[in-house]
Order: structure tokens, then C-alpha cells, then sequence
């Protein structure tokens, strides 16, 4: 039992939960009120953490299913594909079923209750393109350009726009400037994923927007998105705080800089290394420094989004104590 338990949460993408709750905090943060009491509050937050876990496993299990024989062939990928085979791919497939139908009705209840119609939209829309990103026939996965925009809407903006639905119904140009910030750095942190993959892409004729584009011009993409996301969710949380007389709160920002600058001294060196590539004699030693160097993209990624999720706390502190 334990065994089927660990199989499935590795199929399920377990390591997605802590970004998972930071569309939850930054969603939180924007959308709720003083008004709102502690109660409405809680149940509020657990229902809505809940709906977006349980959409992003699926979409991760939908993704795992239909990249199996693909996966089979990536060493690094070794340990996914052993959990699909131990907890079975027509389980799986079960599982998928079960979990699409009680999300469904609970997205349906919830909605209901809040009577907020925008709440089933928005799920349906992110279920919808997370499962056509992997599956034959869209696999938009494989679709170049496409691939991108459907990565920023599933994993960044319909399940923050979730978050933040449920506790308002009011839109605030302040949250958007910062959702824009945060599609574009979203993406802008996954490109050295999909750097690190690159070679394997390549080789096996899928044609990602890195495949297409090529790496130098892909790492200095991922420069000019980080760059511009975090400046614009900056911006955001400064207009905000100076609105509400809270501009002292903008001190706080002066961590967002210190942590960017850090992970765009990272994506350079990328840069540095997909130039070097292009012109080196031992091609195949600077490919492998690429994709090692690549491979810590998962810290980077962490500390990117666990900073602007620090942002979102003291926003939502500074709505209820100040």
C-alpha cells in the first residue's frame, strides 16, 4: 500500500505542491478582504489549495502517461517511469477518471456556493489545456510557440486567477501588472528546463520553442523574461503598498533584485555556454556543462517564486494588521 501510495505521488509530480501554494498565497494576498472572517477564511483556503493540487496532479499523470515511452529513454527520467510501471498505466488511467470527475463536482459546488460562475470557467479552461498540452492529438507540447503560452496560462495565470477569484469578485489593475510579472517569469525560469532537455528534444525531432529557436537565443529569451517579470511584479506591489499608505512596506522589495540578480548570473553563464557551442571544437564537452549547469534550475525556480511569494505574505499581513 505504501508503495502504491509513493508511485502515485511520483507520478503526480509531489515537488509541484510548494508552487501550488504559491499561487494559492499570491492569489490570497490580492483577493482578500478584512471583511472576511477567519472561518470563510480557512474553509475558503482549503477548498480552493485543494482544487488546484488535485488539477495540477492530473494534468502532471495525463503528461506522465503520454511521455512514458519517451521517458523510457532519458536516464534522468528513470525514476518517473518506474513509479508509471509500478502503479500501472491502466490504474493510472483509472485514477485520472476518478480524480476528473470529483474535482469536476466540487468545482461545481464551489462555485454554486460562491455563486461565481468565473470559478468552473477558469477550471475547466486550465484542466482542459493542461491535459491538450501532453495528449495526442493537440500534444500542443510539441507545437513550438504554442507550447509556451499554454505553459504561462496552466501554470501560472488560470490557477492564480482561481486563487484570487475565490475571495472577490472585484479586479484590481494593481494584481494584473503583477500576474503579467509573474506569466513572464513563470516561463522565464522554466527555459533552462527546457535547455536541459534540448539535446534529447532534438534528437528525437520534438520541436519546443528551444528546439526552434536555438539555445543562445533561448537563454538570453529566459534573461529578458526574468528581468522584465520581476520588475513588473515590483512595480505592482509597490503601487499597491503606495496606494494603501503602506509605501515603508517597499523596503521588503529590495529582496526581489538581491534573488533575480543571483539566478540572472545563472542564466548568463547559459548564454555564455550556448555561444561557446556554437563555435567550440569539443562540442560535446560544452554540452555536457550545459546541461549539468541546467540541471539546478529546480533551486532556482524555488527561490524565484518562494521570493515573490514572501512579497504576497506581507501584502496580505499588511491588508489584516495594518
Amino acid at each position: 500500500m505504501l508503495k502504491t501510495i509513493k508511485s502515485l505521488s511520483t507520478v503526480s509530480r509531489a515537488e509541484f505542491l510548494l508552487p501550488n501554494l504559491g499561487s494559492l498565497i499570491m492569489g490570497l494576498a490580492w483577493g482578500a478582504t478584512p471583511s472576511t472572517s477567519i472561518g470563510d477564511l480557512v474553509v475558503l483556503i482549503i477548498l480552493s489549495f485543494t482544487i488546484i493540487n488535485v488539477s495540477s496532479a492530473i494534468g502532471a499523470q495525463a503528461n506522465t502517461l503520454s511521455d512514458r515511452k519517451l521517458d523510457s529513454k532519458d536516464e534522468r527520467k528513470k525514476q518517473l517511469v518506474e513509479a508509471t510501471n509500478s502503479f500501472g498505466a491502466n490504474r493510472l488511467k483509472k485514477v485520472l477518471i476518478i480524480e476528473f470527475s470529483l474535482t469536476l463536482i466540487l468545482v461545481f459546488l464551489f462555485m454554486s456556493i460562491q455563486q461565481k460562475p468565473i470559478l468552473l470557467i477558469l477550471w475547466i479552461a486550465g484542466i482542459c489545456l493542461g491535459c491538450a498540452y501532453s495528449l495526442p492529438p493537440t500534444r500542443i507540447k510539441s507545437r513550438s510557440w504554442l507550447a509556451p503560452i499554454s505553459l504561462i496560462l496552466v501554470l501560472a495565470v488560470f490557477p492564480v486567477l482561481f486563487a484570487y477569484y475565490t475571495f472577490t469578485a472585484k479586479m484590481n489593475p494593481f494584481f494584473l501588472l503583477s500576474l503579467t510579472g509573474l506569466a513572464l517569469t513563470v516561463y522565464g525560469v522554466i527555459i533552462p528546463t527546457e535547455i536541459r532537455d534540448y539535446f534529447g528534444d532534438k534528437a528525437m525531432d520534438i520541436e519546443t520553442m528551444t528546439v526552434r529557436l536555438g539555445l543562445v537565443k533561448v537563454s538570453f529569451l529566459g534573461i529578458i523574461l526574468l528581468t522584465t517579470g520581476a520588475i513588473l511584479t515590483g512595480t505592482a506591489f509597490f503601487l499597491e503598498w503606495a496606494y494603501r499608505d503602506h509605501l515603508w512596506l517597499s523596503v521588503f522589495l529590495l529582496a526581489m533584485p538581491a534573488t533575480v540578480i543571483f539566478v540572472l548570473g545563472k542564466f548568463k553563464k547559459l548564454h555564455s555556454l550556448s555561444k561557446e557551442l556554437a563555435s567550440s571544437k569539443n562540442q560535446a564537452s560544452v554540452a555536457e556543462d550545459i546541461v549539468s549547469l541546467s540541471t539546478h534550475n529546480p533551486q532556482w525556480i524555488m527561490l524565484v517564486t518562494q521570493t515573490y511569494s514572501i512579497m504576497s505574505i506581507i501584502l496580505l499581513i499588511s491588508k489584516f494588521l495594518l
